[in-house]
């Protein structure tokens, strides 16, 4: 099983749409996934059209309180399972700061899980912040995704992630995790400002960078809101081909090696 962490510390990047996406993309080509909202806001749940649950996050695992195994939940696609999102996961970001090895936590958990189940990819929907949740994440992630928004303010937002990945390397944490991929969203074709980013992109992570973009769309917006992943809202639209796109380049990558 490996471990996916789709990060960026900014909001509004459409971080969780791109996990919810990636994840159902995935399943869609026969791959087992498991999903895991790491967010207390719980968008990915929601936007899966699950409930968040208090019983079923991450909390308990997290203390040492419960088995994730006991929070996995079928979703309704075929071949994508979850474990929900929940508020209380914003308690949890105190109460693992206060332990030694609050960072190699998450990851402990889900090397055990791997042994035991056939998940092909675990997924990683983090919060939008730096927080211990969102560390935890890239500790235990075997690749980072960053989602990046199309405008300046993101390379700004993509060098402080870079910056933090390198610190969990440098620390020993995690030391073999790798940035597997940018992959742009939001795009503008009809801007001068999104080419800019992009070519900028191109110029310093010309490995890393996707080939798919992801277009700026109200479908790609408006999906969650009904509980459906794209390709269920609109699936002949820009949006849902540029998810599938991605979906492929994601899957070719690991048989032939970044381009």
């Amino acid at each position: 099983m490996r471990i996916i962490a789709i990060a960026n510390q900014k909001g509004g990047v459409g971080k969780t749409t791109t996990a919810i996406n990636l994840s159902a993309g995935l399943a869609a080509r026969g791959k087992k996934i498991l999903l895991l909202d790491l967010d207390p806001q719980a968008n990915a749940t929601s936007g899966l059209g699950a409930e968040a649950s208090s019983e079923n996050c991450m909390y308990h695992p997290l203390l040492g309180a419960a088995q994730i195994e006991e929070k996995i939940i079928p979703s309704r696609l075929e071949n994508l399972w979850l474990v929900p999102g929940d508020m209380d996961l914003a308690g949890v970001e105190i109460e693992l700061a206060q332990m030694d090895d609050y960072l190699s936590r998450l990851r402990t958990i889900l090397e055990n899980l791997a042994k035991t189940s056939s998940f092909d990819y675990c997924i990683l929907d983090t919060p939008p912040s730096l927080g211990v949740l969102m560390t935890s994440a890239l500790a235990a992630a075997d690749e980072i995704v960053i989602p990046l928004q199309c405008e300046w303010f993101g390379l700004e937002g993509l060098a402080k992630i870079v910056h933090v990945i390198e610190r969990i390397k440098e620390a020993g944490v995690n030391p073999a995790v790798v940035l597997e991929g940018i992959l742009m969203t939001m795009y503008d074709a009809r801007t001068n400002l999104s080419r800019s980013v992009v070519e900028e992109v191109t110029k310093y992570f010309p490995e890393q960078l996707y080939r798919a973009i992801i277009p700026r769309s109200i479908r790609i917006g408006e999906a969650p809101s009904y509980g459906r992943t794209i390709f269920e809202h609109d699936p002949q639209g820009a949006g849902s081909l540029a998810y599938a796109a991605f979906a492929d380049e994601f899957i070719n990558r690991r048989a032939t090696g970044p381009s």
